[in-house]
């Protein structure tokens, strides 16, 4: 479970970054901040994405990994366990959700908005005071601003980043729908490694891991006891069945830790009484 140390990082001019989403998706805005200078390459599923990276056809990936509001994407967590992929950085990014038409298109005249249903679901308070305004799922923010911008429904708009409406040539009718301001979406940077011990960043700070335990008394008690004895704070925990094992689960945590002693000893005493451990990512705190 020891990693390497790297030094500092090359240019990210040149370097493809694949995203789950159109252009203009929050990821893509997400990668762009991480990675200035990118090119990024736009994926229709998260499997693609991690795809990808395996066929080594992009240099990295920027995924969403949790929502402040909605929680986290649970099929991200589970690629991330599946695939020899490595996370080195973590970003926050907030969330502003705008609606945007086709220029010329009024807000009187509006009766469909397509977004995702975690951005529709954001912006309850717009359709509560709009009710003849009809919120229709669809696969991606950005996608549904391409959608409206190619079929130019003068009665139709999306709900998607700034971004978005720039890509496509949308006019923004109303910023700031969400209705919470505290909407943030944390994202990891995922690459594959390239050797056998992953380089880090000499000011990495946090760690995740995934490990899973035996179904007996005390077992998870005696795990996260490996990391409360050397003062190793946890920030998140979180549960995901394993499947083709019924009632079976794989255990996700971050941990407030970079690559120390005390972090090197608790993955080693970890991996002697769980089923399995692994390290998903050794990174600077966001």
């Amino acid at each position: 479970m020891k990693v390497a140390v790297r030094g500092k990082r090359s240019a990210a001019a040149g370097k493809k970054v694949a995203i789950q989403g159109e252009l203009g998706a929050f990821s893509h805005e997400a990668a762009e901040r991480m990675e200035p200078g990118c090119r990024v390459v736009p994926c229709g599923r998260s499997l693609e994405v991690f795809d990808r990276v395996d066929a080594r056809s992009v240099d990295m990936a920027v995924i969403p990994i949790e929502n402040s509001l909605a929680g986290s994407v649970l099929e991200h967590f589970d690629l991330l366990l599946a695939r020899d992929v490595f996370v080195e950085r973590e970003f926050r990014l907030r969330i502003v959700h705008n609606l945007i038409a086709a220029p010329g298109v009024k807000l009187k005249d509006i009766r469909r908005v397509y977004s995702h249903p975690v951005a529709l679901d954001q912006c309850r308070e717009f359709f509560r005071l709009n009710p003849k305004i009809e919120p229709v799922s669809f696969y991606d923010t950005a996608g549904s601003v391409k959608k409206v911008m190619e079929e130019k429904p003068m009665d139709a708009a999306a709900i998607a980043s700034k971004r978005a409406a720039g890509v496509y040539g949308g006019a923004i009718l109303h910023a700031g729908l969400e209705d919470n301001k505290q909407n943030f979406t944390r994202f990891f940077l995922v690459r594959k490694p390239v050797r056998k011990q992953h380089a880090v960043s000499p000011k990495a700070d946090k760690t995740s891991i995934a490990f899973s335990v035996k179904n007996i008394p005390g077992a998870l008690f005696k795990a996260l006891s490996v990391f409360a004895l050397r003062d190793i704070s946890l920030t998140k925990i979180e549960s995901r069945p394993v499947k083709g094992h019924p009632w079976e689960y794989v255990f996700y945590v971050d941990l407030l830790c970079g690559q120390t002693l005390e972090a090197e000893n608790a993955l080693r005493h970890l991996a002697e009484i769980t089923d399995f451990a692994k390290v998903l990512g050794v990174y600077p705190a966001a």
